[in-house]
């Protein structure tokens, strides 16, 4: 009868907290737009951290961070991830800002205080509920890239700006913006094809 009565009780407290989930997702509505708040950040951040299995969260990478793995890290990072993340790990993109929840300053502490094994299984798996997806392919040379851009994401509190610069040239562009690229690219160094009878850039002299 006293396990009856303990049943009883775990079923009503679940099904107020099921009840008060449901105004509060009412209240919100579907809309992204809404930031959340810092008890859903931290209550949500919790449960991240505590339904990563241990064992992930322990493991480190393979191989030492060197200026090789750094810049492959780098490279796939401008190539994969700036789209949602920035560049510089902000979070500030058109694409990120759109996101439920937005990608977090990638810089703070509350990403940086993450083990090797927590970002590696994030990278890997995704988290569910998010803009983050999976980018796990099963094979030793994808585990081999996600170790890369963890040991990337050490370095984004201390990206330069030649850092930065050199990632910008490396960020998906559509056509349009290939085409305007490869024309600066042939204008500056010379090679550009200029029409016959196109007017040459005027000379200043001093």
């Amino acid at each position: 009868m006293r396990a009856l009565r303990i049943l009883w009780h775990g079923l009503a407290v679940i099904g107020v907290l099921a009840l008060a989930g449901g105004v509060w997702l009412a209240r919100q509505g579907v809309s992204a737009r809404p930031t959340p708040g810092a008890i859903e950040t931290s209550v949500s951040r919790a449960a991240r951290h505590y339904l990563i299995p241990a064992a992930a969260r322990a493991r480190s990478s393979p191989t030492p961070g060197t200026p090789e793995t750094r810049q492959a890290g780098l490279e796939h990072w401008a190539d994969h991830c700036a789209s949602c993340h920035g560049n510089d790990g902000s979070g500030q993109t058109a694409m990120g800002q759109g996101l439920y929840p937005k990608p977090p300053d990638m810089r703070q502490p509350a990403t940086q205080s993450l083990s090797d094994g927590e970002l590696f299984y994030i990278i890997e798996e995704g988290v569910k509920i998010t803009g983050m997806p999976a980018w796990g392919t099963g094979t030793p040379e994808g585990e081999a890239a996600s170790w890369h851009l963890v040991q990337f994401i050490r370095q984004l509190p201390t990206l330069t700006e030649d850092d930065l610069a050199g990632m910008e040239e490396l960020n998906p562009r559509g056509r349009a913006d290939w085409l305007a690229f490869e024309e600066e690219r042939k204008f500056l160094s010379g090679t550009l094809d200029v029409p016959a009878g196109a007017p040459s850039a005027p000379v200043h002299r001093h």
